[in-house]
């Protein structure tokens, strides 16, 4: 008899010691209003009178398809940064705006493209119709600043997980829009080559042209908001520091057009096989990370690592997904959302399925800024944290945010946590990553939005603090927390 009840009291420690992590989780967090404001228009944090000339470079060469690997920090700063005559409320202001717009092309996009993983033959003789084959205003929201050529001339490019297309504005220009730095002209570059339309290279384009007097590579990309850009694919050296990577293919683009905000291009970090790390995955052993301080109380730069450096030891990963009709996205399995300490019954993780046609899901996205989720989860989550903050003032609603509160005048207060649940990881977000303020009075409002299509994205409000690991070679995104120190 005593034999029996020790096992049973060691089989009950056993199953309670073995719930998981959820069970136990906090139920409120402490949230500091006055040490957060509406970010302003910050410094940018580049040195260009530091820049070394890259013909006196002492540091590593190495082709974009080679096996040699290390790794490379970079400094980013946000968009904001090229809007110094604008007000934190302004500039807030627009950033609603170009979200609301990129959002709605990302659904568009996931929607109506058939599939993307297959070969083309350029069209001779340039491009018969626009292709939709992009995200509103072509950027994401933070950029750094790199070389371009040989010698290299240091441009502002914004980096952007929801792109895969490697491009930049180009002389001479039959239409370029302003930018900050000179113009790129590769004529006076040593290591520019045009692309021949047989290559491979311009296969992989989603819209292709050939130049059929040079038979040289023609490529195109439109975004949902009008903005667009055509010109040479072609092949260049980019310099990241002391580091060359030789090789690049890339758009020159001779005729832009859009609101790209002072940057000279683009450099797509997506998951498709033309985007950065996709020429590059050898050289970086397939991995790369980020991390995105909240410039609201963080006056530290945010950064990107390429190569084995970018993956956190205390990261949290949860497996990349495939989308068979679109390879440009990072799609990972929501299983769940967690307020206040306890699991939200109407946010299942059928919700968020991808479907085998690649329909629905959730990606991870640098560019987007609020998080949105499909309707009925995001339904089920507000009205859960409402009645968690049942002790806040209620302020009217703000722009997408249909939950705020006025917390003027006050030193701090206690929210419902929120979590979430992915596949293998739950993370724990700290309150300045869904409660925003969103002007300067005191009015902070809860930054998720539900969206009427079956897409749902995290976006980089959500991700602030985290170090956010993209482990290609291994097929899984990571997290981890206070990754910007």
């Amino acid at each position: 008899m005593v034999g029996r009840r020790k096992a049973l009291l060691f089989s009950l420690c056993f199953f309670f010691l073995s719930l998981p992590c959820f069970s136990s989780l906090p139920s409120f967090q402490t949230l500091i209003p006055n040490s957060h404001s509406l970010p302003s228009a910050s410094p940018i944090s580049f040195q260009p009178e530091s820049e070394p000339d890259s013909e006196s470079l002492l540091g590593s060469e190495f082709e974009s398809g080679s096996d040699s690997e290390s790794s490379i920090t970079l400094n980013l700063d946000h968009i904001d940064a090229l809007s110094s005559n604008k007000t934190p409320q302004e500039l807030f202001s627009s950033r609603l705006q170009r979200d609301s717009r990129r959002v709605k092309s990302i659904a568009s996009l996931a929607a109506q493209i058939p599939g993307r993983n297959v070969t083309r033959a350029p069209r001779p003789g340039g491009f018969s119709s626009s292709v939709v084959s992009g995200l509103s205003q072509g950027s994401g929201e933070y950029f750094t600043r790199l070389g371009v050529g040989t010698p290299a001339r240091y441009v502002y490019m914004v980096l952007d997980t929801g792109s895969d297309i490697v491009w930049l504005q180009c002389a001479p220009c039959r239409r370029c829009y302003s930018q900050s730095d000179p113009i790129f002209d590769p004529r006076k570059s040593k290591t520019y080559a045009t692309i021949p339309c047989s290559s491979p290279h311009c296969r992989r384009l989603d819209s292709a042209g050939c130049n059929t007097r040079r038979k040289t590579c023609l490529y195109q990309v439109s975004y949902g908001d009008g903005s667009f850009t055509v010109g040479d694919f072609s092949t260049e050296t980019l310099t990241f520091r002391r580091n060359r990577v030789k090789g690049v293919a890339l758009g020159c683009g001779h005729d832009n057009e859009g609101l790209f905000v002072g940057a000279a291009g683009l450099l797509g970090l997506g998951k498709g096989k033309l985007s950065f790390p996709g020429q590059t995955g050898h050289r970086f052993n397939q991995k790369f990370s980020y991390c995105l301080v909240d410039r609201s109380a963080s006056s530290k730069p945010s950064s990107v690592v390429f190569g084995n450096a970018a993956v956190s030891r205390i990261a949290r990963f949860t497996p990349l997904l495939s989308n068979p009709k679109l390879d440009t996205f990072y799609y990972v399995e929501l299983l769940g959302i967690s307020v206040g300490g306890t699991r939200v019954p109407g946010v299942a993780a059928s919700l968020f399925k991808l479907d085998q046609i690649g329909n629905g899901g959730v990606i991870i996205d640098s560019g987007t800024s609020v998080t949105r989720l499909i309707r009925p989860a995001y339904i089920a989550m507000r009205d859960a944290f409402r009645v968690g903050a049942k002790t806040l003032k209620r302020a009217p609603d703000f722009s997408l945010f249909d939950t705020c509160f006025d917390l003027s005048n006050m030193n701090e207060v206690k929210v419902p946590t929120v979590v979430l649940h992915f596949r293998g990881a739950d993370v724990s977000l700290p309150a300045t990553n869904y409660l925003i303020p969103v002007d300067t009075n005191g009015k902070f409002c809860f930054a998720f939005a539900g969206t009427m299509g079956g897409l749902s994205i995290i976006g980089n409000i959500q991700q602030q603090g985290f170090r956010v690991v993209y482990d290609l070679a291994s097929s899984r995104v990571g997290f981890a927390p206070g990754g910007c120190a």
